[in-house]
């Protein structure tokens, strides 16, 4: 993939005004999943004490939503190919405002708890529902490009606000308010999106496989499960949880070679550029959201900085990567996706240099610049690696693909917490953090420069 992205020919279908009010629809459900995972981190401390939840509840109730999600993304996508994109969008959007509902007004952990697990069900639908949907509506590359970009670009818009929304809405009102913030954009969604968003299917599509659906939750939440909860130790029910998990995957890809219709179409991997994609947003995943999260702690612990003030040390490296979602798709005009993406790794690689070598002792400016650093470089990436596995598989199979790039990023955090995480952990506990973050960071630094090499290798002739 050496050359640029070509001017639009009029050939090529132009996306209107009509596709980009659409999208402002469909970028709805990605600020408000991002929005809520970091508001429901600020409200924890009230809704246990009203719940009377204990730990391992509590655990429960943040680890649910993403267990759910990671365990029905693929299902979901390839079921919105088979009923519709849009239908599939809008049954997700209903259920999801019916669970946050439910959520909000729960009376017991063990109701709350039930209550996320629909709303990771339902929100398992909503990120390849709206980003096939972004295939269907932006047939122009470069047009389809800038949207994935401002689709993306959402998440950390939901980052950066989460935090100050949630601290306004738990000053002011109970805890369960911060669930209903979704509620009247999912109205919004199921009120607008009919008018506005196309509607698609696979026509070819058999039915769906329900022993696949089957072994796909058996594999993939066992999987999740024992890589998360590794992260704290090696005990022997996770460990056997992993291998159940890995046998059950076993039996799952043999059984979709054998199918007609697979709920998972193997054939997508023979395209270079969805396999090398795929496995660039797995590591970047796995080092990128491990480094975060021990930045956050660094600024709480070693810099002693409260929770708000931690936030705001955090926010110039949010906003250094909206700006990056947004800028790679202009840059793909004039460089080529595998330079771009490339570079970006790079960049990010060059702020893991500043983390790793960051002095406890010099303040908060440089972690934050550093981190600035890395997010600044996240964009070519997730953006135009994104648009890379969804333009290198056919148009009915847009909603697989999609949830395979959303399920690598899920399972990417799991996986780098629970190997480069605990790695960094036992360093803390002999070094303290700020030399579990150098290593982390390190780890992350010399792994990105592989990656540099890999993407360039592989993309470039893809």
């Amino acid at each position: 993939m050496t050359a640029t992205i070509e001017a639009p020919t009029p050939a090529v279908e132009q996306a209107g005004r009509r596709e980009w009010i659409g999208l402002a629809v469909l970028a709805l459900p990605a600020l408000l999943v991002s929005l809520d995972v970091f508001v429901l981190v600020l409200a924890l401390p009230k809704l246990a004490a009203s719940l009377h939840a204990d730990s391992t509840q509590q655990l429960w109730i943040m680890d649910t939503y993403g267990f759910m999600i990671a365990g029905f993304m693929v299902t979901m996508g390839t079921l919105g190919d088979r009923i519709g994109r849009r239908k599939l969008l809008l049954i997700g959007a209903a259920a999801f405002g019916v669970a946050s509902i439910a959520a909000a007004f729960s009376t017991s952990a063990g109701m709350l708890i039930a209550a996320r697990a629909v709303l990771g069900i339902a929100g398992a639908t909503l990120a390849p529902s709206t980003l096939s949907l972004i295939g269907t509506m932006f047939k122009n590359p470069r047009q389809r490009a800038e949207a994935i970009g401002i689709w993306a670009g959402c998440f950390t818009v939901g980052a950066i606000i989460g935090p100050v929304v949630g601290g306004f809405l738990l000053e002011h009102f109970w805890w369960g308010s911060c669930f209903l913030l979704g509620v009247p954009a999912m109205v919004l969604l199921l009120v607008i999106g009919p008018k506005l968003l196309p509607e698609y299917r696979d026509e070819t599509a058999g039915r769906l496989d329900l022993p696949s659906v089957a072994l796909s939750l058996g594999a993939i939440l066992p999987v999740v499960y024992g890589v998360k909860e590794l992260a704290h130790g090696v005990h022997l029910v996770p460990v056997l949880a992993l291998a159940a998990g890995l046998a059950v995957g076993y039996v799952f890809v043999n059984r979709q070679r054998t199918l007609d219709d697979p709920l998972l179409d193997l054939s997508l991997f023979a395209a270079k550029a969805f396999r090398t994609t795929l496995g660039g947003m797995l590591l970047f995943s796995m080092l990128g959201g491990t480094t975060m999260l021990f930045v956050a702690q660094f600024f709480q612990i070693a810099q002693q900085l409260s929770p708000i003030g931690a936030a705001l040390a955090l926010l110039p490296g949010m906003a250094a990567s909206t700006v990056s979602f947004l800028a790679a798709p202009v840059l793909a005009r004039h460089f080529a996706p595998s330079r771009l993406i490339a570079a970006g790794v790079a960049l990010a690689a060059s702020g893991m240099v500043i983390l790793a070598l960051v002095d406890p002792a010099a303040g908060p400016v440089w972690p934050a610049l550093g981190f600035a650093v890395t997010s600044l470089g996240v964009g070519p990436m997730v953006a135009l690696g994104t648009d890379l596995v969804i333009g290198s598989v056919p148009l009915r199979k847009a909603g697989a693909a999609s949830a395979l790039a959303q399920t690598v990023n899920e399972f990417g955090y799991s996986l780098g917490i629970a190997t480069v995480g605990t790695l960094g952990n036992a360093v803390v506990r002999t070094h303290g953090l700020p030399s579990g973050l150098h290593v982390v960071a390190g780890l992350a630094a010399a792994a990105f420069a592989i990656l540099v090499w890999f993407v360039a290798k592989n993309l470039r002739t893809a």
